[in-house]
């Protein structure tokens, strides 16, 4: 004599589905939704890059401006040594002269 357990019936058993693929249109929202996040990252990237290079423009700007200010400080030092080193030249020969003559 055969036992069946008492759950089982004699239906043939059930295959388990496959996890069902979402429609063409839930993959088009989802695309979009991908696509739409991702360009609104890019451009928060992009903005954020942009920043920083303005900002890097007016730094280096800033700096050169300092920098021309400071070689022209620099250029009219070496004219204004130039200037006393020819004088202290002049006098120098006037005194030898006197000392000489």
């Amino acid at each position: 004599m055969e036992h069946t357990p008492a759950n089982q019936d004699k239906s043939p058993p059930t295959k388990k589905k496959p996890p069902s693929k979402p429609s063409t249109l839930e993959s088009a929202n989802l695309y979009e939704a991908t696509t739409a996040g991702a360009n609104r990252e890019v451009s928060v990237l992009l903005s954020k890059f942009a920043e920083v290079l303005s900002e890097r423009a007016a730094a280096d700007t800033s700096q050169m401006k300092e920098l021309e200010g400071i070689l022209t400080e620099a250029r009219n030092l070496e004219s204004y040594l130039k200037e006393k080193k020819n004088h202290l030249r002049q006098t120098l020969a006037v005194i030898s002269d006197k000392l000489l003559g």
